[in-house]
């Protein structure tokens, strides 16, 4: 890819190879590559989904701060 590597753009891309792969003109040699393509393509982007909910999640939990007491250390 010659653009980076972010969701939209795989995307982007996937999106084109599932329209060449629709066409059914493409050679099945460039067909079964299109196709190892398109599925490293789905799996980099449910990688990045998984990673963002993650967060997301995270961010959630700590959104409201919990009051802690304060323990003194004896000593």
């Amino acid at each position: 890819m010659s653009e980076k590597n972010t969701f939209e753009s795989s995307i982007k891309r996937l999106e084109e190879v599932v329209r060449l792969l629709e066409k059914g003109d493409a050679p099945l040699n460039e067909a079964l590559a299109l196709f190892e393509e398109g599925t490293s393509l789905i799996k980099n982007c449910s990688k990045m989904l998984d990673d963002a909910e993650q967060k997301v999640t995270l961010l959630v939990k700590g959104a409201v701060p919990q009051e802690q007491p304060f323990v003194a250390e004896e000593g």
